[in-house]
Order: structure tokens, then sequence, then C-alpha cells
């Protein structure tokens, strides 16, 4: 074959590399992750996660308009809920003048044609912090599925177009499919967390939304027992059919960079689109490597997004989403 066929021919400039780039970003591939807190006139960044912050509502206006300008159309809200509003059952979580609900007509009313998903789980509602309600010790499943649906109607009477379960109880996307049919809401959407691993990557994100689990007796000290363990591939697909087979839209895989093997595999099996989760342990550990000039950041990120959408990705959550699409 050689020297008939040179591969190198088509890596000589970088025009060629254009026309034959099988891999290609686009802005219309991110999901921009916003947090929100009560207040006014309040942008405060987060420690752990440098250049990103949470708004205030009238802040999270602004954004979204900047977002949609810098031609980025969907946005995933998360809140920080005062301590005293928290409690073991996550009650403010369908309270229908909470900060969630507002949070989405908010984005609804600044830019209506942006996408809204919103996250449905109970840890930052919860005085606890874990994604369920704990007794003796034990994160219960039927009874938090059974809130997260009353959860999920109340984010799509506020507006949202898609709830995104990041919880991972067994059952809980077939009892908020249900829960919407039944309140008539047919059309909003579901982006299940389907593999979403008990990670240590998810350190900054606990503390932009004070969303930890809390050292207290009969507490579970982590979220192992509902989170999938790191070492399983095949427990994945799994998961991630069920959830289809009970009326997820949209898929996801979390975190990003060290599950894109993951991200294939479930590429591979099923027909639906693919969102994967950069988190914010892989958003801080770039930053602080660039400050530290060990790493160029705007290229390791641009090489991280491709990695995962080459992986398989049809969704991107990122927090680098308004750096990238500058770039682009």
């Amino acid at each position: 074959m050689y020297p008939l066929i040179r591969n190198r021919r088509l890596r000589a400039s970088e025009s060629i590399r254009r026309l034959v780039r099988e891999t290609v970003v686009t802005p219309d591939d991110f999901l921009v992750p916003l947090f929100v807190v009560e207040g006014k006139g309040i942008k405060e960044e987060i420690p752990s996660m440098p250049n990103y912050h949470r708004l205030s509502l009238d802040e999270l206006e602004k954004e979204v308009k900047a977002l949609w300008q810098m031609g980025l159309c969907a946005v995933l809200l998360f809140v920080k809920v005062p301590d005293n509003l928290k409690d073991n059952k996550g009650s403010e979580a369908i309270n229908e003048h909470g900060l969630m609900q507002r949070a989405i007509k908010t984005v609804k009313n600044a830019c209506p044609d942006m996408l809204v998903m919103t996250d449905v789980a109970l840890d930052p509602y919860s005085s606890y912090g874990h994604d369920g309600i704990v007794i003796d010790g034990h994160v219960l499943n039927d009874e938090t599925s059974e809130l997260l649906a009353e959860m999920s109607v109340s984010h799509a009477q506020a507006g949202a177009d898609f709830v995104a379960p990041s919880d991972m109880m067994d059952g809980r996307i077939l009892t908020i499919r249900e829960a919407l049919e039944d309140e008539g809401f047919t059309n909003t959407g579901i982006m299940s967390y389907s593999a979403k691993y008990a990670s240590a990557f998810y350190g900054p994100f606990r503390d932009a939304l004070d969303s930890a689990p809390v050292d207290e007796k009969n507490v579970p000290k982590d979220k192992k027992t509902y989170q999938m363990d790191p070492a399983n591939r095949f427990e994945a697909i799994k998961e991630t059919q069920m959830d289809i087979d009970e009326g997820a839209d949209i898929v996801m895989v979390k975190p990003g960079i060290c599950y894109l093997d993951i991200v294939r595999e479930i590429r591979n099996e099923v027909e639906v689109p693919v969102a994967v989760y950069q988190v914010s342990g892989e958003y801080a550990m770039l930053k602080a490597a660039a400050k530290k000039g060990w790493l160029d950041h705007d290229a390791v990120m641009m090489e991280q997004l491709m990695a995962i959408k080459r992986a398989g990705a049809t969704i991107i959550a990122t927090y680098f989403a308004k750096e990238a699409v500058q770039l682009l």
C-alpha cells in the first residue's frame, strides 16, 4: 500500500483538515448550567469554580439574554435554597412561588424561545443534603419518587420544557412520566440522569448549592446507595435502557471525561439523544492547572469538548459553554 496511500496527505493543511474533520463542536451542542439564588443584584463567584457565578433573578435575566445573543439555546437550572426552607421532605421544591418556579418564569419571560431544563432532586431542598427522604439511615426510594413527580409537575406548571431527574431513584422516570401525563403535560420532556456515578468530581457543585450530605448520626455519609459504582460498565446500559422504557426522552451520563467509554457504550445501544455532563470538578481542575500555567486553557477545553462529542454525546452540559462559543 505504501507509498500509494499516505495518510498525511489529509493532514497537510488546515483547509484539508477542516474539510475531512469527523467531529465538529457547535454552539447547538451546549446545555448551560445556571445557579440561582435569592436576592437582587447578586452575581457572586463560586470560589471553587472560577469565573462561574450564582445569580439572583434579575442577573439571571441578563445572563439568559446574553446567552441567547451568543447562539446558546438551552439552560439547565439549579437553585440554592436558604437553610431555613430546607427539611427532610424537600417541601420547598413544590412551592409554586419557590425559587425554581420563579427562575423558570424569569427565563421564559426574558427569552421565550430559550429551552429550559430543570434539576429534579431533593438535595438542594433537603436538610440532610440527600437526593431523597432519609429515614433511619436509609434513603427511601418510592416515597422520594412520588415527591419528585410532584416537583416535576410544579416545574411544568411554571413553564419548564424538560425536567431533569438527577436523583437515581429506581422507577422515578415512570412515576414522573405518569404524573406529567395525568396533569396534561404530555409535551414536557424528561432528560434522565440515567448513568450518574457516585463520583468524587462533584465537590465544587456541592459548594455552589450547599448541597453536600450533612455529617450527622443516622444520615448516610455519601450517595453510594443510589448513585452508581464508578467501577461498573454494563450496569449503565441496564439503567439507561430502563429509563427509556419508562419514558425518558433524553438520557445522560455523568461525569464526562472519565466516563467516555460509558458514553460510547450507551450511544451504541440506544436511539435517543445522549447528554453528557462535564461536571464541576472537571471544570475546576482545568481552571486551576491553567492558572498555574501548566496547561493551555483554551486548547485543552476544546479538546475535552471534542472528545465528549466524539464519544457519542448529542448534548454537552458544560460550564465552559460561553468560553467555547467565544472561541468558535
